[in-house]
């Protein structure tokens, strides 16, 4: 039986051993390779992580920008409309002021005017009940000639 064992021991270092040992170190590369490419897929995982960071910073960066300057436009539009409206108001009311002192104006005449034709018409009635006697005549021409005298 050692024999046997030797034999078998002998044919196995020979023939089995060398493949064996051929396969543990296969099996040993394969394993460092995949260990390598893990840990090269887990750098580019790394550095592209970094990039994403990167550019969803910037990103972020450029929407602010953006936000910030459409702020910017719109109060600049909101202070242009108030702006225009003032001025649209301004004209608006002076233009109104301007039409309220004319019909002021021409109203005030057209009351001096009433009030001038009022006063001949009273004046003519009053006269004519007055000079309708010769003698009320007669005493009204002394008294003018009199006052011009005076003067």
């Amino acid at each position: 039986m050692t024999i046997a064992f030797l034999v078998v021991w002998i044919g196995l270092g020979k023939f089995a051993w060398p493949a064996i040992l051929d396969t543990i170190k296969e099996r040993e590369e394969s394993i460092k390779n995949a260990l390598a490419s893990a840990d090269n897929a887990r750098a580019e995982m790394a550095k592209l992580q970094s990039e994403n960071e990167a550019i969803l910073k910037q990103a972020r960066e450029e929407r602010d920008v953006i936000l910030k300057e459409g702020k910017e436009i719109k109060e600049k539009m909101i202070s242009d409309a108030k702006g225009l409206a003032q001025a649209e108001a301004d004209k608006i009311v002076a233009s109104a002021r301007e039409n309220i002192q004319t019909e002021k104006t021409a109203a005030m005449a057209e009351i001096k005017n009433h009030v001038a034709a009022l006063s001949m018409d009273i004046a003519e009635k009053i006269l004519k009940n007055e000079l309708s006697d010769a003698a009320k005549q007669k005493q009204l021409v002394n008294n003018l000639l009199d006052d011009i005298k005076l003067n």
